[in-house]
This record gives C-alpha cells, sequence and structure tokens, in this order.
C-alpha cells in the first residue's frame, strides 16, 4: 500500500510541474513570451527578404549597438543601422537566416509600455556575396546573440542585436 501511495504521490508531483512550452522551444509558454518570439520571427523573416525598410520599423529610436566589442569605435545608433542594413542586406542574397530560441529574460509579468526583454539566440545563417576575383562565395556563419526588445504598447521594437 505505501509503495502504491509513492507512486501516486509521485505521479502528481509529475503532473503538477508540467511546464507548456512555446512550440519548437524549450522557453514556458505565456502571452508575453509569444508575443517576443512574434516580433523575433518577423525580424528574422525580413533578414531572409533583404527588407530593410521593414526591419528599419522594428528598430526603437533609441536603438544602440555596441557589436560586443570592448572598443566604442564600432558603435551605433538608429542612424547607423541604417546604414549597416543599406550596405550589407544589398551585398548579399539567397540569405538563410535561422535562429534558435534559448532563453527570454523579461522585466515584466505584463505587457505595458516601457517592458524590456532580452531573447537569447543561437543563430545559424548562410548568404550568397560576389566575390570580385572569381565566384561568388557563400559563407556559412553561427553565433550566438541577445535581442533586446521593449514594448512601446503597441508592439515590441528592438533595442540592440539586430
Amino acid at each position: 500500500m505505501k509503495g502504491l501511495l509513492l507512486i501516486a504521490a509521485i505521479s502528481l508531483g509529475a503532473c503538477a510541474h508540467q511546464v507548456a512550452y512555446v512550440p519548437g522551444t524549450r522557453i514556458p509558454f505565456s502571452p508575453a513570451n509569444r508575443s517576443v518570439l512574434d516580433a523575433c520571427e518577423e525580424y528574422r523573416l525580413a533578414v531572409e527578404r533583404r527588407d530593410a525598410d521593414a526591419l528599419m520599423l522594428m528598430a526603437h529610436k533609441q536603438y544602440w549597438e555596441d557589436s560586443g566589442t570592448p572598443s566604442g569605435s564600432d558603435d551605433y545608433g538608429i542612424e547607423g543601422l541604417r546604414k549597416v542594413l543599406l550596405t550589407r542586406l544589398q551585398k548579399a542574397s539567397d540569405i538563410r537566416y535561422s535562429i534558435r530560441y534559448v532563453a527570454i529574460h523579461q522585466q515584466c509579468t505584463e505587457l505595458k509600455p516601457g517592458c524590456r526583454a532580452a531573447v537569447d539566440v543561437l543563430i545559424d545563417a548562410s548568404f550568397t556575396i560576389a566575390n570580385p576575383i572569381g565566384r561568388p562565395i557563400r559563407p556559412d556563419k553561427r553565433d550566438q546573440n541577445q535581442l533586446v526588445l521593449e514594448w512601446d504598447g503597441h508592439r515590441w521594437l528592438f533595442l540592440s542585436g539586430m
């Protein structure tokens, strides 16, 4: 009898701790997490389409990129982002941009203006670029990154990481 009670207690405990995840991830499901990942997917698709205008509409007016380096010489804001997107996307074609969502760190439990979310991602990308001395080349890029977004009351906007 004690064995059956133990099995029943373990079973009930296991059921009580089941967590629903956002499909395709190990990120716990919540409406806020789902909406952040939807914004990140819009970003990913715009990169694949080479749509600099759509990407700029996703950027917060206070966007800041430090490029993950200690030197400030390669840092830029919203206008620098526009230049980077236009020059890099013009050079690339046949873009494949895959994102694996690892974790979301949110500071708010409900969506309200000013809420921020940091999304840890693994990026796997490839693209074709013209090679001035021969055939086009197709490099593969794999990297980890963090996308930082802020809710403006209507949608998520990127503060960094694009």
